[in-house]
C-alpha cells in the first residue's frame, strides 16, 4: 500500500454507500406507503444505472482518463446525497436522486477497479483489488447499520429516514477532495476505444464468461441483501433476530472475506481461490433452502464467505488478461452489475403475490 492508494481505497468505501438502498427500502415503504415492487425500485434505480453507462463510462475513462471519471462519479454522487439531505424529497424526486447515485457509483466501479491497477506495484493487483473490496464492504456494511443507527442521534432526529443521507455527503466530499491531489500515471491504449471495438471483446469467450460470472454473482448478492430479512421471518425467527441474521450479517462477513481474502491471495493463486470461494457460496445458498434457523444463520455466513472475493478475483483476472483493455472491459463488467436490477424486481413480485 502506498500514498497514492489510499485515497483510490477511500473511494472504494464511499462505493458501499449504494448497497444501503437495499436495506433502506424498508424504511421508503413504510414512508411512503408502497409495495414491494416499488419500494424495490430503489436498488432497480441504482443497478440499471450500470446496465446504461458502464460502457460509455469505459470509453470516457479512455479519453479523460480514469481520475477524472472516479472524479465525476463523486461528484454526482456528492449532489445526489445533498438532495435528500436538504429536503424531505417526493418519491419520484427521491428516485431520481437514487438513479443519479446510481450512475455516480457507476463510473466509480468502472474507474475504480481499473485504476487500482494503476496505483499497484506490479503483481499486487489482485491482492488490493480484494483489499479494495473489503473496504467497499465495509462501506456496505457501515452503510446498512447507519439507515437505522444514526436516526436515533439527536441531532439527526428531525431527520427521520434520511438520517444517513448528510453522513453519506460528508464521505464523499472528503473522497472527492482527497482523489483530486493524486497524481496517476494511467494505462493507456494507443489507439481510442469505440463503441464497437469495446462490445467486440465479447466475442473472445474469456471475456464473454467473464461478464455473465459478473451478472449471475451481482444476482444473487443483491437477492441476499434485498430478501434475507423477509426470509428469515419466513423461517420463524423473530423480527429482532431476523434483521440481525439478514443483510448487516451478510456484509460483516462479505467484508471480513475480503479482507482476509486479500491476506490469502499472497499465497493462494487466484484462480484456485476463485473455485474455492465459488464453492463455498454455493453451499451457503444450498443451506438457506432448508427452511430451518441454525442452517440459515451458517447459509449466511458461508454465503458470504464465497461471495467476498468473487467480484475482485473475477474482475483481476479478466483484466490482467488484456491491460490494454482494462477501460472498456472495466465497462463491460460492471454493465453486468445490472442483473441487480432484474431480478430482485421479479422476486419482489413473487413477495407481494404470496402476501396478497
Amino acid at each position: 500500500m502506498n500514498s497514492k492508494s489510499l485515497p483510490i481505497f477511500l473511494a472504494f468505501l464511499t462505493m458501499g454507500i449504494a448497497d444501503a438502498m437495499g436495506p433502506m427500502s424498508d424504511a421508503v415503504k413504510s414512508q411512503y406507503q408502497l409495495n414491494d415492487v416499488m419500494a424495490t425500485l430503489l436498488p432497480f434505480f441504482v443497478f440499471i444505472a450500470f446496465a446504461v453507462f458502464s460502457v460509455p463510462g469505459g470509453l470516457l475513462a479512455a479519453r479523460i482518463g480514469k481520475k477524472k471519471l472516479l472524479l465525476l462519479g463523486l461528484g454526482l454522487n456528492a449532489i445526489a446525497l445533498l438532495i435528500p439531505t436538504l429536503i424531505e424529497p417526493s418519491y419520484a424526486l427521491l428516485c431520481c436522486c437514487i438513479l443519479t447515485l446510481g450512475i455516480g457509483t457507476t463510473f466509480l466501479q468502472v474507474s475504480g477497479n481499473p485504476i487500482m491497477r494503476d496505483v499497484s506495484i506490479q503483481g499486487a493487483y489482485s491482492r488490493n483489488l480484494a483489499f479494495a473490496q473489503g473496504i467497499k464492504g465495509i462501506g456496505s456494511t457501515v452503510s446498512a447499520y447507519l439507515v437505522t443507527a444514526v436516526a436515533t442521534l439527536v441531532i439527526f432526529k428531525d431527520l427521520g429516514w434520511r438520517a444517513a443521507f448528510p453522513v453519506f455527503f460528508v464521505l464523499m466530499a472528503i473522497t472527492f477532495i482527497s482523489v483530486l491531489f493524486i497524481k496517476v500515471e494511467e494505462t493507456k491504449a494507443d489507439v481510442p476505444p469505440s463503441l464497437g471495438s469495446s462490445l467486440g471483446l465479447l466475442k473472445i469467450p474469456f471475456f464473454l464468461m467473464a461478464v455473465i460470472g459478473i451478472f449471475l454473482y451481482v444476482v444473487a448478492e443483491v437477492c441476499m441483501a434485498r430478501f434475507l430479512l423477509p426470509l428469515n421471518k419466513a423461517i420463524g425467527m423473530s423480527p429482532e433476530s431476523a434483521s440481525r441474521f439478514g443483510a448487516p450479517l451478510f456484509f460483516l462477513i462479505l467484508t471480513i472475506g475480503r479482507i482476509v481474502g486479500g491476506a490469502t491471495l499472497s499465497v493462494i493463486n487466484p484462480r484456485n481461490f476463485f473455485r474455492i470461494s465459488a464453492g463455498l457460496g454455493l453451499a451457503g445458498i444450498i443451506l438457506l433452502m432448508f427452511g430451518s434457523e441454525t442452517l440459515a444463520i451458517i447459509g449466511v455466513i458461508l454465503g458470504g464467505l464465497g461471495f467476498a472475493n468473487i467480484w475482485p478475483l473475477l474482475f483481476s483476472i479478466t483484466v490482467e488478461e488484456k491491460p490494454e483493455a482494462a477501460n472498456e472491459l472495466s465497462g463491460l463488467m460492471c454493465m453486468a452489475i445490472s442483473g441487480g436490477a432484474l431480478i430482485p424486481l421479479v422476486m419482489g413480485k413473487m413477495v407481494d403475490m404470496n402476501l396478497s
